[in-house]
């Protein structure tokens, strides 16, 4: 088994000369490029699926299956051209245009209006120019819309009605349209189909400049890994056309821990396992394909979650969770025929190579999940602070070779920060076994403990991009809310690190570590 490095960074933090405030899809080869140039053969990027106005975490998407059009390199539509863009943003938009792109943070409410106001334009230029012609490139988006119509007729639909509704979810829509009345509907598809048809245009035009991203990337021998979800939120488009496979009475969460008393409550819908399977897991059987056709390998979130989930009435103050399903024998059996199920889908996907799935299996996970991943081939997780047992911390030299080993996730700090805030005898004990035993310049410490990252067993070793550009900066802080979250950016266009004396040098000494620990 070929051992590899790759590096995780949200597709939203890319940064490069052209892009519009917020990384873009036509941005994946020359950050894939920069990964290649640290060392590092993967890119793991968060999901990229379209979120409402307001949200920012790539979790609460409102589709598990569109591709956000704010992630469109606009400039590289076919539809588009200098001239038109400039009409459509006006002056003040091309003067919010200059703000973003020099913003140290994404700007989601700034990016997503510039964005939307040229990309209406090239919808508006292609239906007078292409599709009532009827030309190759309209035969072209209606094959798509053929292809993909499983999930994107009821997206589009839905997308269109959330618009008409001021942005509401499906929830709060009349009865006849959030019980999804067949009259209705098919009146509702007529008297929106132009709307409908823009919503299927920018996803056509996300994927193909998705799969020339791919293309690319392969060229430069980087492999792009992604990021599943557990479950989707309430009021996304796949709740409102598949009700009946979720328990909309009911809250995901997690149990109480040491960090948590009460337990957690997501506000998710969790899954009701006797409906998916009396539809036999059609719907997550989709997603899985979609996923496989998208990446080459790919993340689930919360595996646990396949197993057990934990569940609390919805919108009842201080109730109690409890396991779904209670019985430990029902828990295993349940995520070991889901995973299977999955696992299965990903290797029969037609057109692509067989992509491996990685489990998230981070928290309190009871023995017989990691007994089922081991027995189905899927590798863990092995976070270096975390591995630790009474005898100490593990020997990443041990690590079994089918897991995925990592000083941190998107959800704590990168080491460069985070090893200050480890107990002072964690530092000692882990800088012991990685020769950290004197001091250290940050920069300097922070190569060593890569060291010891890429000297692990498992088979891929992931650091985060701050990692690599020696920043303390947090991608994330659960539990809390704030403009910090979900918003960084690189601090430069990735195609001038190398122009900074100090990281080119450090690009230079992470490589070698990389190609020292055969990887």
């Amino acid at each position: 088994m070929q051992r590899k490095a790759g590096v995780v960074l949200p597709l939203f933090s890319i940064r490069t000369g052209r892009d519009w405030g917020i990384g873009q899809l036509t941005d994946l080869a020359a950050c894939a490029a920069w990964v290649r140039r640290t060392g590092h053969t993967l890119l793991q990027i968060l999901p990229p699926h379209e979120l409402s106005a307001g949200e920012t975490s790539p979790y609460g998407a409102l589709t598990a299956f569109g591709i956000d059009p704010i992630y469109v390199g606009v400039e590289a539509v076919e539809d588009l051209d200098a001239a038109s863009i400039e009409e459509a943003l006006g002056a003040q938009g091309r003067a919010d245009l200059g703000r973003v792109r020099g913003a140290d943070r994404v700007d989601y409410g700034t990016v997503r209006a510039l964005k939307l106001r040229a990309l209406r334009t090239a919808f508006d230029r292609f239906y007078a120019r292409e599709w009532l012609a009827n030309t190759p490139r309209a035969k072209a988006l209606a094959g798509f819309i053929a292809r993909e119509h499983a999930w994107l007729d009821d997206f589009a639909l839905y997308t269109t009605l959330r618009t008409v509704h001021g942005g509401w979810g499906w929830t709060s829509w009349p009865d006849d349209e959030k019980e999804r009345g067949i009259q209705r509907l098919a009146s509702l598809r007529a008297e929106h189909a132009r709307s409908i048809l823009e919503c299927a245009y920018l996803q056509w035009v996300a994927i193909e400049q998705w799969d020339r991203a791919r293309a690319d990337m392969r060229a430069l021998g980087v492999e792009l890994m992604g990021d599943l979800p557990f479950v989707v939120g309430i009021e996304s488009a796949d709740v409102w056309s598949h009700a009946s496979q979720f328990q909309l009475r009911l809250s995901l969460g997690a149990p109480p821990d040491d960090y948590s008393a009460d337990g957690q409550d997501w506000g998710l819908p969790p899954f009701d396992w006797l409906a998916m399977e009396n539809d036999d897991l059609a719907w997550l059987r989709a997603r899985t394909q979609h996923a496989a056709r998208l990446y080459d390998r790919f993340r689930l979130d919360h595996v646990v979650g396949f197993f057990r989930q934990w569940v609390k009435p919805r919108s009842a103050i201080g109730a109690r969770g409890r396991f779904d399903p209670a019985d430990g024998d029902a828990q295993q059996a349940r995520g070991g025929r889901v995973l299977a199920v999955m696992k299965s889908e990903v290797m029969r996907t037609p057109g692509v190579d067989a992509p491996r799935i990685i489990a998230e299996d981070l928290g309190i996970i009871p023995a017989f999940v990691r007994a089922s991943l081991q027995a189905l081939g899927m590798p863990g997780y092995r976070v270096l602070p975390w591995e630790r047992d009474d005898a100490g911390f593990r020997d990443p030299f041990g690590y079994p070779a089918n897991s995925v080993a990592s000083w941190s996730t998107h959800d704590t700090a990168p080491i460069t920060s985070w090893w200050s805030e480890l107990p002072e005898t964690h530092r000692r004990e882990l800088g012991e076994r990685a020769g950290l035993l004197r001091e250290f310049s940050d920069d300097a410490r922070s190569l060593v403990l890569l060291h010891e990252l890429y000297s692990a067993n498992s088979e891929l070793a992931l650091v985060l991009a701050q990692e690599v550009l020696g920043l303390p900066d947090r991608i994330n802080t659960p539990a809390t809310v704030g403009p910090d979250n979900w918003t960084w950016r690189m601090p430069s266009p990735v195609e001038n690190l190398d122009k900074d004396p100090r990281l080119s040098a450090r690009f230079d000494a992470i490589r070698a570590l990389v190609v020292a620990a055969r990887r």
